[in-house]
């Protein structure tokens, strides 16, 4: 009997990438005798290091080597070449949808992730607004497998590290050892749309105050990029208690992942960074702006508790963020208290 190979195709942005790893472990682990493939971005890679010896990772490039519809045809024939039995796209857009077309057409079972628009739609909706909440990312995507017969309990993930957490000596010698009377923050205070990120003033205050609670302690701040250099190169000038992990790291996602499982408490945005951290069994502090958790987006296994939001008429006004404020002053996110986010990540370090 042929054995079954389960290709699992998804694409997009890291977070989104990140929300598959509890289900693909959960099914790796619930059925040992399977084989399975995720087909995403090269960046994508470090996520599934030794998440199980019978998942395997393949890269596709759609600037270069599969542009257009000529390289969709080459990925194609690239994954008949694989064998596989089955075919799960959690993607769902024009580019996966033509490789299931493909796969369709040579009768391959194919199952697709189901996004909820019409609820989305409700749920942002300026006039008439909805506030349901819609399935997370995770039973989405668990739903998938169930429809190919595989269905699995994501309740079993807890990290993709053991309990001690990653080797801190895979990481440079600015970062470690982790101190016994040391505190360790993480904070990614950046997004990738305005309407997701905590003004950098407020953020600040969050810092200088965290600093003032734990002198001893030291803060390790996350994210890349022109506007995100600027200012934690200026806050890590200013206070010699933050380092800026891009600086020592150089993108290698694999050794972010390590620091974050030694981290007391990770602050951070709705963002990949959240997502990122809740895979290493982390808790995290998210700060919600024009997005919410209703849209189903919150970190693997993370207590609403630690959400920081606003209870806005108008929230939540979009699912990724990227659309203009309505009001045009992003209340959700100026009207956030300091103070409120410095509370919560106490509590979580008292306790």
């Amino acid at each position: 009997m042929k054995k079954e190979h389960i290709l699992v195709i998804r694409f997009s942005a890291l977070g989104d990438v990140a929300m598959t790893v509890p289900v693909i472990w959960a099914l790796a682990n619930q059925y040992p005798d399977i084989r399975i493939t995720v087909l995403s971005k090269k960046f994508a890679r470090p996520l599934f290091y030794d998440l199980a010896p019978n998942v395997n990772f393949m890269e596709a490039d759609f600037n270069k080597e599969y542009h257009g519809v000529k390289g969709l045809n080459a990925l194609y024939r690239r994954l008949v070449a694989k064998q596989f039995t089955k075919v799960a796209d959690l993607h769902n857009v024009l580019r996966s949808e033509y490789l299931r077309m493909r796969f369709n057409l040579g009768r391959y079972r194919v199952e697709h992730i189901d996004k909820h628009r019409q609820q989305r739609k409700k749920l942002t909706s300026y006039k008439n607004k909805v506030k349901k909440q819609l399935p997370s990312s995770f039973e989405n995507y668990a739903e998938v497998f169930e429809r190919l017969g595989y269905p699995v309990d994501i309740r079993q993930f807890h990290s993709i590290f053991p309990e001690e957490g990653g080797n801190l000596n895979l990481l440079p010698k600015e970062i470690g050892p982790k101190k016994s009377f040391e505190q360790w923050i993480g904070i990614a205070p950046f997004a990738a749309h305005d309407g997701k990120v905590y003004p950098p003033r407020l953020m600040e205050q969050v810092i200088f105050n965290l600093i003032q609670k734990y002198p001893k302690g030291r803060i390790f701040l996350f994210g890349k990029g022109e506007l995100e250099d600027k200012y934690l190169q200026l806050w890590c000038a200013q206070y010699r208690q933050c380092l800026m992990v891009s600086k020592h790291c150089e993108d290698n996602i694999y050794q972010e992942l390590i620091l974050m499982s030694h981290l007391d408490v990770m602050l951070s945005m709705d963002s990949a960074n959240m997502h990122l951290a809740s895979l290493t069994g982390i808790p995290v502090v998210s700060v919600w702006g024009a997005t919410h958790p209703m849209g189903g987006f919150l970190g693997f296994n993370q207590n609403a508790d630690n959400v920081i939001q606003l209870d806005l008429e108008c929230r939540p006004c979009s699912i990724y963020g990227n659309k203009p404020c309505q009001r045009g002053d992003y209340a959700c996110l100026q009207n956030i208290p300091p103070e409120r986010i410095v509370e919560r990540i106490t509590t979580l370090i008292n306790n």
